[in-house]
Formats: C-alpha cells, structure tokens, sequence
C-alpha cells in the first residue's frame, strides 16, 4: 500500500460535513414518550406515520370540535330569567283574570276586618285584593246575599271596590255593597231587592222605612233602616235625603261601627260619597293574596294597623316559598334541561371510567366536569402537534422526508480524537 493513502471521506460524510472533523457523537434523545433513539427512514414506514400522524390530528380536531352540550341550568341567568318568567306570568294571568290594570290593590285600613285580629280568608289590612271588572247586574248586595245564601269573605254579599264620588285621581275604597237603590224623578228611591225581606218593628223584621206603615219597597223617602247586618248584626241607618238623586250602591265597611253605640253601623253614604254608580266601580273583589301588601304600607309608613299575626304568617309563607324554590332548584338540577346528544354521550361511557385519578392526582371527573378521554388519546392529541413540526429535508429524498438530525458532541480538551494518520506498515 501507498504511504500516501489517506482515508478519503464518503458521500454521506461531505454531505454531513460543516468543515468541522467528523466526530461521532450520541443521537438526541426523543422527546416522544417511552422512545428512544432514531429510527431508520422508510418509504413504508414514512406513509405508516403519515396516516399515524393524519389519524392523530384527526382525533384532536374532532376533540376540539366537540359541541358543548348546552343546559340552561348551568347559565348564571338561569335562575334570575327563571324568577323573571315566574312574574310575567303571573301578572299577565292577573291581568286576564281580572281584566284591570293594575289587577290588585292593597287593603290600607281595618275596615274590613272582622275585629282587631287576622282571620285568615278574611280581608285584613296588607292584604292584595284582586279587583274583577264586572257588570253591575251581576252584583249581588248583602239584602240579595240574605236571600239566596250567597257569601264571601265571611258574610252575605259581594265586596266590591269603587272610586269615591267617581273621582279617578282617589284611591278606592273596598266595601261590601249592602243596597242597590233606583232614584225616582220626586226624589224618592225604589228598593226591589227588599221585596223578599220582612218589615217591620219585630225583632224578625229585616228593614223598617220612614214612610207610613213602616213598610214598601217603593217610592222610599225619609229614613231606611237595615236590621241584622254583618258580623256583629248591627242595625244600618240610610238618610235617604242625603244619598243624593242618582241610583247606586249603599256600602258598608265590615268593620265600621258607631264609636258611642257598637249595635249601629256606619254607612258610607254619605259621609264618604253619595250612592256609588255602577260607573263608578272599579271591579269586585274576586280572591287575594293575604299578608304581602303590607311590605308597600310599611315602606309608606301606613303599617299602624297591620295584625300581629300578619307578619308572622306572612314570614312563614316566605320561608315556605323558599324552602320549595330550593327544593325546584335542586330537582331541577338532577334531571337539568339537557341535550339529547349529551345524554346518548353520557349513557355510552364505561362506568369503570367515573372518578378516574390521573397520575398527577388530579381527576377526570368531579364536580360535574367530563374529561377529554383515557390517557392514550393524550398522548396522541399531544403528539400530534409534535409530529407535525418543521425540520430539515434532507437531500435526495424523494418525497422530502425530514431527516433526523443528529447531533454532535462540542470538541473538548481532553479526550478528543485526533484524525488517523498514515500507517507505516501501510507503506
């Protein structure tokens, strides 16, 4: 052999060669899970990858593009949009019920009560009172309700609300309509409704009138007496020539009695407003809601003569109303409002996966929270991206498969390697 034979690099060795010695070092580590080392490149092992690498991708995007499965109860506004449905409804129900706006009015006096105490189906002070509008042919006063047996709230007769002397700017008044009264052109007044009623001075007699005999129920002038009225059975006085010399109502307060002799009771006619028109009548009362308006008189500082007992049925009710409200709420979050998609997702889960400990220590599920999947589709949704990254192609290869670059250790001092001299036995 030639003494002049030196070791001549290969391709491979000037491709790879940055005009640095062409020293051997260790191949990078990967970064990839439980790999090792650098595999060699192939055209199959290439497209295996590829459809690894697609198939990968695939599962991420189809993870990341899974729809949220929306449930109105996990919505911050679910329950205020709840409260707030619960209200329309309700007031839009008052309104057709009652056909007025506003559908109620608060009671602010005693007048209807029977005593100083709350009786519960009973008008008292606070309570809303629903005012239906209706014909006045329809109104059934006390004398009628003695006759036919018809009550409500504890007595003969329907309570109905009106505006005093037909002023809209007042607030009305809500009494029991006693009477009806016809006025005749000589200023005398008809009373038809009296026709079925026993007259007279006996302690059975119903009514007694001014008139001569005592009796008739036409062409009424002077002074008409009621007997046995209300609660109390009271005896009402009607100074008919003060009513005025249009027909309507007598009415009475349930509660209003004469201070220096209880057995009389005290007619709003006239020392509140003249007989009450039909015009005049804002609805009758047609059921309530007991204790609540009370709140608005104590805000107005009107709450004097609210019951005892009003404030504690009322906070009763509320820790009834909340204590059902909780239970809704939480019926509600058993079942939810859920998508179908969700449900089918969750019935076709393997319950063996449920409260699975990742090895970190945290969860897949608590709280209500679903995981993204087992730990082998981590992996991949992982890897994916991984795979994916741009490297260099190396020369030559057909399809521009990234090569694997291998690194080299830095020169050191000590222990490098020097380049291979010449033999002398190759001479």
């Amino acid at each position: 052999m030639s003494p002049a034979h030196r070791h001549r690099p290969s391709e491979e060795d000037e491709e790879g060669d940055d005009g640095e010695d062409d020293i051997p070092s260790p191949a990078r580590r990967s970064r990839g899970r439980g790999r090792s080392g650098v595999r060699e490149w192939s055209p199959e092992a290439s497209d295996e990858e590829d459809e690894d690498e697609g198939s990968g991708l695939r599962r991420l995007v189809h993870r990341r593009k899974e729809p949220v499965y929306f449930r109105a109860r996990d919505s911050v506004y679910f329950e205020p949009l709840v409260a707030l449905a619960v209200i329309v409804v309700l007031l839009v129900s008052l309104f057709a019920f009652t056909g007025n706006w506003p559908p109620m009015y608060v009671v602010e006096s005693d007048s209807m009560q029977h005593g100083y105490v709350d009786r519960v189906g009973l008008i008292n002070t606070g309570d809303l009172v629903l005012a239906q509008k209706t014909a006045s042919t329809n109104i059934q006063p006390y004398v009628v309700g003695m006759q036919t047996g018809y009550t409500t709230y504890g007595e003969y007769g329907d309570v109905i609300l009106y505006l005093p002397n037909g002023l809209t700017d007042g607030t009305p008044i809500i009494h029991r309509a006693l009477l009806y009264l016809e006025a005749n052109p000589n200023g005398s007044f008809n009373a038809p409704e009296l026709s079925g009623l026993a007259c007279g001075y006996g302690a059975s007699a119903d009514f007694t009138t001014s008139n001569p005999g005592g009796c008739g129920t036409q062409d009424l002038s002077g002074i008409l007496t009621l007997h046995h009225i209300g609660w109390r059975s009271v005896n009402v006085q009607i100074d008919l020539a003060v009513v005025g010399d249009a027909s309507g109502y007598v009415t009475m307060g349930d509660n209003n009695f004469n201070s220096t002799n209880s057995s009389w009771g005290l007619p709003d006619e006239p020392s509140l407003t003249n007989l009450v028109q039909p015009s005049w009548i804002v609805g009758v009362a047609r059921g309530m809601i007991p204790w609540f308006g009370s709140l608005k008189l104590l805000l107005e500082g009107n709450a004097q003569m609210v019951p005892p007992q009003s404030w504690e049925l009322m906070g009763v009710t509320v820790v009834g109303l909340v204590l059902a409200a909780m239970l809704f709420h939480f019926l509600l979050r058993a079942e939810g409002v859920e998508d179908e998609r969700r449900k089918r997702a969750e019935a076709e889960e393997p319950d063996d996966e449920e409260d699975e400990e990742r090895p970190d220590g945290s969860w897949f599920r608590s709280f209500g929270h679903r995981g993204s999947g087992n730990d082998e589709d981590e992996e991949d949704a992982e890897e994916a991206p991984r795979r994916s990254r741009p490297s260099r192609a190396s020369p030559g290869s057909g399809r521009g498969r990234p090569r694997p670059i291998v690194g080299r250790r830095p020169p050191s001092r000590r222990g490098r390697p020097r380049r291979r001299a010449p033999d002398e036995d190759d001479a």
